[in-house]
């Protein structure tokens, strides 16, 4: 089977399987939004955003170190996966145990604080999904993952309807939360036993390895972290759990459509680490061009489309209550094309072993959106957090950008973006023009026509798409 068929298979599993995750995810949503109302929707984001800080704190980078190092020569494949495990676990354990009691010490509603301390394991759950992800996405079999993502979201969305259906308090709809990570994990753990075997391993020399290629991704992740989830910590400080609760419900749905960033990149990870490493030039510049141009065939309609049919969308996510979301969802929909964007060059900078030469942008970003949420959240409040959470991942994507063409010597070919320019206007525009149908018929039909302009305007090759159906091996 052709690189070109197989990644795009492979793709095409995940996006099927994600569109599912998405429905599901956006039910889940949508069920918590209306039982909880604003102020208790707010306690769940805090507790979500508290423990998703501390859990991007300690990533180290573990999905595209695993990756990278599971596709390069240096070491036995099987030994590395048992420690890289045993590195993942011991070090999340270690660092999560702590995390109740510096919870304890923030001004949150008893019941936050409740929560986060047992919400604590499904986070240790989401540390060890790091090492399995690496490794499917090493094996070109992510189709395991968005398994394990819908079995975790059917538990989700069952239990929600389970427990609310018997009128159940916050915190024990917070248990189904940690059931629905927990589960997750158990399928990527049980699947990767059948492919190798699964324990931990603890040979000194390979924990040596996993933390110097580890820690110029980790002391990124570390400032990362302030611009990805500062805004909605600080906010929680600031502002009422309400409002937090009306801008946490757009960040949800924002975070649910960047998810396919990383997913995608996840699989162009290890064949531009195994090209660049084997010093494949050509195959190097393919699969870089490749890797842009399918991130934003997403990342512009996504964009486009969620700031037209924002006020529909919260509308079905949360009801009346949430329709205020619509205008931070609006300004957070520009986000996600920096998401992408930086998806693209930061790991481009992993697979040509840059880490440490885009420290500085990771830094400077950080130190920048922290005093511009010092400054505007306490002002504007959930406004000043969008913006400068637009600003934050526009600046990291663009640098990145820059860092990637300086070091890599790599250009990238522009004319397939601005044919997915034109088709996010045309699909814009009709959107727009018919705006007063049904949201789900706006968005088939948008789906309909972005598809139709693409293939017309051939931002997509007859040859690609004929690679992607065939049937036979090539």
């Amino acid at each position: 089977m052709s690189t070109t068929r197989k990644i795009a298979h492979n793709t095409i599993v995940q996006i099927v399987g994600k569109i599912i995750s998405t429905a599901l995810g956006l039910t889940a949503l949508g069920m918590m939004t209306r039982y909880l109302g604003t102020e208790q929707f707010g306690w769940y984001i805090t507790t979500i955003s508290f423990l998703g800080f501390i859990g991007i704190l300690i990533d180290f980078g573990l999905i595209p170190v695993t990756a990278q190092m599971m596709s390069e020569p240096a070491h036995d494949k099987k030994e590395l996966f048992k420690n890289l495990i045993s590195f993942r676990f011991f070090t999340a354990l270690f660092f999560l145990a702590l995390t109740p009691a510096v919870a304890f010490l923030f001004p949150y509603p008893l019941a936050v604080k409740q929560a986060i301390c047992f919400t604590t394991v499904a986070f240790l759950s989401v540390a060890m999904n790091q090492v399995f992800l690496g490794f499917y996405q090493t094996k070109l079999k992510m189709h395991i993952q968005v398994i394990g993502e819908n079995v975790g979201r059917i538990i989700l969305v069952a239990g929600l309807w389970l427990l609310m259906a018997r009128g159940a308090s916050f915190l024990l709809l917070m248990t189904i939360v940690v059931l629905n990570s927990v589960a997750y994990t158990a399928v990527l753990w049980i699947s990767a036993k059948k492919n190798t075997p699964v324990g931990f391993g603890f040979n000194w020399k390979i924990w040596q390895a996993i933390m110097i290629k580890m820690w110029p991704i980790a002391i990124s992740i570390i400032f990362n972290v302030i611009y990805l989830k500062g805004d909605i910590i600080i906010l929680s400080l600031f502002k009422t759990q309400t409002e937090v609760g009306i801008y946490g419900a757009a960040y949800r749905v924002i975070d649910i459509l960047a998810q396919t960033a990383m997913m995608l990149m996840g699989v162009m990870l290890p064949l531009l680490a195994y090209a660049w490493s084997r010093q494949l030039k050509p195959e190097f510049k393919k699969y870089y061009q490749q890797a842009f141009d399918a991130m934003m065939l997403l990342a512009l309609p996504i964009m486009v489309g969620t700031i037209i049919l924002a006020n529909k969308i919260m509308y079905i996510v949360g009801g009346e209550d949430f329709v205020d979301s619509s205008r931070p969802l609006q300004i957070l929909a520009i986000a996600v094309f920096g998401v992408y964007l930086g998806a693209v060059f930061g790991h481009a900078a992993v697979a040509i072993n840059k880490q440490k030469q885009t420290m500085w942008i990771y830094i400077s970003n950080a130190i920048i959106t922290l005093i511009g949420y010092l400054i505007f959240i306490p002002k504007f409040g959930m406004y000043g957090a969008a913006w400068m959470t637009v600003f934050s991942e526009l600046y990291a994507g663009l640098l990145l950008w820059a860092t990637i063409k300086h070091y890599s010597k790599e250009k990238l070919q522009l004319k397939t973006f601005a044919k997915i320019i034109l088709a996010s206007v045309v699909m814009g525009i009709v959107l727009l023009l018919l705006i007063n149908l049904n949201v789900f018929i706006l968005v088939i039909l948008g789906m309909l026509i972005y598809g139709a302009t693409i293939i017309l305007t051939k931002g997509i090759s007859r040859e690609t798409i004929k690679e992607i159906i065939a049937t036979k091996k090539v």
